[in-house]
């Protein structure tokens, strides 16, 4: 019995030499210990986390900054827009997270599971703990398809994608050529989104599919958003009023997606102006846009607003109570639209806050909420929406850009892509504003 019992220690002893041995690699292989320090720690590693990791490179040194991302590709997500139409490929909007990662910059490939500003801490998966002087929060937001009842396993039924994921934008494509009659639905979701355009565009390019195919005639094409106007300035939203009517598209303001039932082609949809009113519609292909949220590890971190969303000072892109945590893009509780040109407006801004906060300075640059949103209208052509914080439109360019234009579509399809992977990732676009004066002869 003595010799089973020591048979048993020994054996447990080599099982945990084992797991040590096991446990010791795993850190070595990423280049990580328990605990490190930098000055500065990004989370993230989209569109704003990879420009502000550039731009505190050439600030610091990379040697002291620390990009904090678990996904090992890299998307850029305007593009699926032409992808869910089969304009464009989903190859082409993708590159390796490696790849766009400033070289030099400490990438740990990992997810934030919490945040502890008090002690300039932030935690990782199995246990990592980075502590910093400086933290960017660029954490993007949270898709939330789980929200409406029978997704996002109906997704694995035919006639249904989505523009938002890696996964179902090719979906929508399908949904699109194999259209034969009946009604083609998109909805737009009762919350904040990202890219707010996006949920309409997919339905102006499908309405050209259909029309290029000869199927118009035999479509319904209906769009259902949420919300109480077609888009939220006006003068855009004037122009899409007369493409609506000119291509007999049925738009239905303050109808919200809240069930799918994909075996049976059935969407159900809330009215919103008559709480607990719902209304069914059968379809022969469904574009949904879904609910979104802030990212869940900002919940009881005490750097989220009300809602759930960074808490930043929307001029200076400062945290509100912490000064040495700053925030850009989607996670942010900006009142601007989610979108990459509003990362770049913001970056320039926040790189110049951080130089001052640094020096113990005020900081000096304000964000005007510029943002941008693209809207295709077409294969060959988009109305190019600019505007700031107040809905008021702040155009680029010295022409109506409320007018559908076919320069403006080589730009979103050919020039925007280049932009972002050479000029924007590298942290050296910061959006239009200077050439914006130049264009207006110093006007604007």
């Amino acid at each position: 019995m003595a010799a089973a019992l020591t048979s048993q220690v020994a054996l447990v002893r080599k099982c945990n030499r084992l797991l040590y041995s096991v446990r010791s690699r795993f850190h070595t292989s990423n280049g990580l210990s328990t605990k490190e320090h930098y000055k500065f720690v990004v989370l993230g590693g989209g569109t704003g986390g990879i420009t502000m990791g550039a731009r505190m490179k050439r600030k610091v040194g990379a040697e002291h900054v620390a990009i904090v991302e678990p996904s090992e590709m890299h998307y850029y997500q305007p593009m699926w827009t032409l992808v869910g139409a089969g304009a464009k490929t989903v190859s082409a909007s993708a590159r390796s997270t490696a790849s766009v990662m400033p070289s030099g910059v400490k990438w740990v490939k990992s997810t934030v599971m919490k945040i502890d500003p008090k002690n300039n801490t932030v935690f990782t998966e199995y246990g990592k703990e980075i502590s910093y002087d400086y933290l960017i929060v660029a954490l993007g937001l949270q898709l939330q398809y789980e929200k409406i009842k029978g997704l996002p396993e109906g997704f694995e039924h035919p006639k249904i994608g989505s523009n938002y994921t890696v996964k179902t934008v090719e979906k929508t494509w399908k949904a699109l050529q194999n259209f034969k009659e009946g009604n083609a639905v998109f909805s737009f979701p009762n919350t904040p989104v990202k890219c707010a355009g996006a949920p309409q565009k997919i339905m102006y390019l499908s309405d050209s599919f259909m029309r290029k195919t000869g199927k118009r005639s035999k479509a319904n094409i209906i769009y259902n958003t949420s919300l109480p106007v077609l888009f939220g300035v006006k003068k855009y939203a004037d122009s899409l009023w007369e493409i609506v009517k000119k291509r007999d598209l049925n738009v239905n303001l303050r109808h919200n997606l809240i069930e799918v039932r994909a075996d049976k082609q059935e969407a159900v949809f809330e009215n919103l102006d008559k709480p607990g009113e719902t209304k069914v519609f059968e379809y022969e292909m469904l574009h949904v846009t879904p609910p979104m949220g802030p990212p869940p590890v900002l919940k009881g971190s005490s750097l989220e607003d009300e809602g759930g969303w960074l808490d930043v000072n929307k001029d200076t892109l400062q945290h509100k109570k912490y000064t040495n945590v700053f925030g850009i893009g989607d996670c942010t509780n900006l009142p601007t639209s989610k979108t990459a040109a509003a990362v770049a407006g913001q970056s320039s801004v926040l790189d110049r806050t951080i130089t001052k906060v640094m020096k113990n300075e005020k900081p000096d640059k304000k964000y005007d909420g510029y943002t941008s949103c693209p809207l295709v209208t077409s294969y060959k052509t988009v109305i190019l929406a600019e505007f700031d914080y107040s809905g008021q439109p702040l155009e680029t360019f010295p022409v109506d850009q409320s007018k559908e234009s076919r320069i403006m579509y080589h730009m979103k399809a050919d020039i925007m892509p280049h932009l972002y992977w050479h000029g924007l990732l590298k942290g050296l676009w910061g959006g239009p504003g200077p050439y914006r004066k130049i264009m207006h002869l110093g006007m604007k």
